[in-house]
C-alpha cells in the first residue's frame, strides 16, 4: 500500500471518529436529569384521541357531581405528625386549564378531572357516599332509626375520621349500626378504627341476629375475608408493597408531567392502616340479612376482583352495591404490584347473575371506587357491556393462545372491538387489555412459553453482561438508541438502555435516556397505573433509588396480631435463607399458651416444617409464649422475646432460629440490578 493511499485511510478513520465523537457528544449533550416536555410525536399520539372518543358525552361528569351536598374548598388531610396523608389540593392544576397538556394522555386528563369531583354525596335517599377522601369510597345507608350501616371504612385512619366528619356536619352525628365490608383489599377495611371503636364491635361467637340485637356493631364481610385480608399483606407483601409504589406512583409529585388519576381514584392514601377481626362472614348468594329495617340481600362473587368478595342489594331502594365488580373502568385481572390473577370468565358470569337477579328492578348501581350510574337501563347497560369486555378478553387471549401465539405476541395483538374501544365506563384507566391478557395466559399457561430457550434463561444482570459483551461499543449502541428516540421508538430504546444499565448501573447516558424513553411512554398513556409505573422508574433512573418509606401508608400491629399461628409459622419458614440455614438442624415443641394450641417444628437444610396438635420428647427445646411472642421472633426483638418466651431445653435455639432469617428490603431496586 503506498504512503499516500495509506494517508487517505488515516484522514477518513480520523474523520468518521470525530464525525462519530461529535454525535456522541450531541446525544450526551441532550441527556440530563430533568423532566422533558413531551416530544411532537407524544404529542402526536395524545391529539389522537380527540378523534378516537367523543369528549362532548358529559353523561359520566353529570353522574360524577350528582348528588353532591357539600364539600370544603380545600381538602389535604394530615397525620398526627403533621405529614400530608391525602390531598385534593394537590391536583388542583387539573382546574387552570381547558384542555390537556401534550404531557397527559386526554382520556386520562379527562378521568383525573372526573375524580377531582369530591365531598358528600347523595345517591338516592336513604343512600349516601363520601367519595374522593381516599381512594375508596365510604357509603352509608340510613336506618329506619336514623343509624348508619358504613360500606368500605377506607383505606385510612385519618381520612375515614375527616370522612365521617364531614358527614356529620351535613347530616348529623349518628350510631354506626353495622360494617360491611365488600372484599380483604387494605383500601376498604384500614380505615375501620377511624369509625368504630373495638369495645364497640359485636361478640364474634353470637349468631348475626344476637349480634344487631345485642346494640354492638356487627362487621359483616365475605367468606374467606380474614384468610385472604392478613395473608396478602403477608406472605408477599413486603414486595406488593414496594410495587405498589410504582403502581400508585406515590413516590411522584402531582402535575402535569406527574401523577395523575390512576383509574380508580387519584391515589392510594398515605395514612394510618387497622385492621378489626369481622363478626359474621356471608357464605352464600341469597343471604338476608335486615339491620333496623334495612333488607341487605347478598351475592357472592368470589375470584372476580378479589378472591373473596360480595355484592350486595336494597330491595327497598332499588339499588345495587357492585362493589369492585364494576367500577366505571376496566379492571385489572392482574394488578401490577403483584397478586394472585384473576378469573375474567368468573367476573364476568357474577356480573351477569347480578343481572338476572337483581337487574329488572334496580335503579341505580354505586359501587367502592369512582361514582354511581342512574337509571334501569343505562344500569343493565353498564353492567353488561363490563361483563362483555372481561368476556372478551378472556375468550380472545384463549383463542390466540390455541392457534399457539405465546403471552407477548397476544398481549400486542388483543385489540377490544370498536363499539367497547368508545364506551367510557370500560377504558383503560387502571387495567389494560394488553396486561390482562397477560393474566388470562398465565391462568391457564403459566410463564412457560413452550421455547426451550425460555426454559432458564440467564438472570437479568448476566444477560445484560452478555448483550454488552456482544454489541461491544456501548457509545455506538447508545448513539444508536438516541435515534431511535427521535423517531418515536420509546419501548424499544427502553429495553436497549435498561440491559446496559443491568449491565453497568454506572452509566449515566444509558441511565437518562432510558428514563427518557419511559417518561415518554408515561405521557402517552390512558392508564394511570402505567403512568405511574413509567413515570417513577424515570424519576429512580435519574435521582437513583428514592429510598423513601416517608410516602409510604403506616402499617399497624391489627393485621399481625389477627394472623392464625399457622400463617406465622408459615411466614417464618418464608423469611428462613437456606444459605444461612443450611447446617441448622434443631426441632421444638411450641406451645401456644392464649390460643392452646402446639405444634411440633423441626428446621433442617433451610426448611422449616411444623406438626399440628403434636409435641415430642426428644425435641431440642420447648418454647411456650403467647401468640405474640412469635412476632417477636420474626422482629427480632431479643427484649421481648426474653420477656414473652419461655424456653426449656437449647438456650441458643432463638438465636439458631433468628440468625437463620433475612431482613426484608422494603425500598429494593426495581428499574435497575
Amino acid at each position: 500500500m503506498g504512503n499516500k493511499l495509506r494517508t487517505l485511510l488515516l484522514i477518513s478513520l480520523l474523520l468518521v471518529t470525530f464525525a462519530f465523537s461529535s454525535s456522541m457528544g450531541n446525544v450526551l449533550s441532550n441527556l440530563n436529569e430533568t423532566q422533558k416536555e413531551a416530544t411532537e410525536k407524544t404529542a402526536e399520539i395524545n391529539r389522537s384521541y380527540y378523534s378516537l372518543l367523543d369528549f362532548d358525552d358529559k353523561t359520566e361528569f353529570e353522574f360524577a357531581t350528582r348528588g353532591l351536598i357539600a364539600a370544603p374548598e380545600v381538602l389535604e388531610l394530615k397525620d398526627i405528625a403533621g405529614r400530608v396523608v391525602w390531598s385534593q389540593k394537590a391536583y388542583g392544576f387539573v382546574d387552570e386549564l381547558e384542555m390537556a397538556p401534550d404531557t397527559a394522555n386526554p382520556s386520562l386528563w379527562r378521568h383525573t378531572i372526573l375524580n377531582h369531583s369530591y365531598g358528600l354525596f347523595e345517591v338516592c335517599k336513604g343512600i349516601y357516599q363520601v367519595r374522593g377522601y381516599d381512594l375508596t369510597n365510604l357509603t352509608l345507608i340510613e336506618t329506619a332509626s336514623g343509624g348508619w350501616i358504613i360500606f368500605d371504612p377506607l383505606m385510612s385512619v385519618e381520612c375515614a375520621e375527616a370522612a365521617m366528619d364531614l358527614v356529620e356536619e351535613n347530616l348529623g352525628k349518628r350510631s354506626v349500626l353495622a360494617i360491611v365490608i365488600s372484599h380483604p383489599h387494605v383500601d376498604h377495611f384500614g380505615g375501620i378504627r377511624g369509625v368504630i371503636r373495638e369495645e364497640q364491635v359485636a361478640d364474634r361467637a353470637l349468631s348475626i341476629e344476637e349480634q344487631i340485637s345485642s346494640g354492638k356493631i356487627p362487621i359483616i364481610v365475605p367468606e374467606g375475608f380474614t384468610e385472604h385480608a392478613v395473608s396478602e399483606n403477608l406472605f408477599a407483601g413486603t414486595a406488593m408493597g414496594r410495587r405498589a409504589a410504582y403502581q400508585y406512583g406515590v413516590l411522584l409529585d402531582k402535575g402535569v408531567k406527574d401523577a395523575l388519576a390512576m383509574g380508580i381514584g387519584l391515589s392510594q392514601s398515605t395514612g394510618t392502616l387497622t385492621f378489626i377481626l369481622p363478626t359474621h362472614e356471608v357464605k352464600k348468594t341469597g343471604e338476608t340479612i335486615v339491620i333496623d329495617g334495612v333488607e341487605m340481600i347478598f351475592q357472592m362473587t368470589p375470584g372476580t376482583e378479589a378472591p373473596a368478595e360480595m355484592n350486595t342489594y336494597f330491595p327497598q331502594f332499588k339499588a345495587l352495591w357492585i362493589a369492585e365488580n364494576c367500577t366505571g373502568t376496566l379492571h385489572n385481572l392482574y394488578t401490577l404490584r403483584g397478586a394472585q390473577v384473576r378469573d375474567g370468565n368468573a367476573w364476568a358470569k357474577y356480573i351477569i347473575e347480578a343481572i338476572v337477579l337483581f337487574g329488572s328492578e334496580t335503579e341505580v348501581t354505586f359501587q367502592s371506587h369512582n361514582w354511581p350510574h342512574w337509571g334501569n337501563e343505562l344500569v343493565i347497560k353498564y353492567m353488561e357491556d363490563t361483563a362483555a369486555v372481561y368476556k372478551f378478553i378472556h375468550d380472545q387471549t384463549l383463542m390466540y393462545i390455541n392457534l399457539g401465539y405465546t403471552s407477548d405476541e397476544i398481549s400486542n395483538m388483543i385489540r377490544l372491538p370498536e363499539y367497547f374501544e368508545k364506551v367510557w365506563y370500560t377504558r383503560q384507566y387502571y387495567g389494560t387489555v394488553a396486561h390482562n391478557a397477560k393474566a388470562v395466559y398465565q391462568k391457564y399457561m403459566g410463564w412457560y412459553d413452550a421455547n426451550p430457550v425460555n426454559l432458564n434463561p440467564l438472570e437479568p444482570t448476566e444477560r445484560a453482561r452478555k448483550f454488552v459483551e456482544y454489541l461491544g461499543d456501548t457509545d455506538r449502541v447508545l448513539e444508536m438508541a438516541y435515534r431511535d428516540f427521535l423517531a418515536g421508538e420509546y419501548q424499544w430504546v427502553a429495553e436497549i438502555t435498561n440491559i446496559l444499565v443491568f449491565a453497568d448501573p454506572q452509566n449515566i447516558a444509558a441511565r437518562y435516556l432510558c428514563a427518557d424513553a419511559l417518561e415518554q411512554l408515561g405521557y402517552q398513556s390512558e392508564s394511570g397505573t402505567w403512568r405511574n409505573a413509567y413515570l417513577t422508574a424515570a424519576l429512580e433512573l435519574r435521582v437513583g433509588n428514592l429510598k423513601d418509606e416517608s410516602k409510604l401508608s403506616k402499617g399497624s400491629a391489627d393485621i399481625l396480631t389477627s394472623l392464625t399461628v399457622e400463617m406465622l409459622l408459615d411466614y417464618m419458614g418464608i423469611l428462613i435463607d437456606s444459605n444461612a440455614a443450611e447446617d441448622i438442624n434443631v426441632t421444638f415443641n411450641l406451645i401456644i399458651t392464649d390460643s392452646h394450641e402446639r405444634y411440633f417444628v423441626h428446621l433442617f437444610h433451610g426448611v422449616l416444617l411444623y406438626y399440628k396438635d403434636q409435641t415430642r420428647e426428644l425435641a431440642d427445646a420447648t418454647l411456650t409464649c403467647p401468640k405474640i411472642g412469635l412476632l417477636t421472633l420474626i422482629g427480632r426483638n431479643e427484649e421481648q422475646q426474653k420477656r414473652l418466651i419461655r424456653v426449656d431445653g437449647d438456650s441458643d435455639i432463638l438465636a439458631k432460629l433468628t440468625g437463620a432469617m433475612v431482613i426484608l428490603d422494603k425500598t429494593f431496586n426495581i428499574v435497575e440490578p
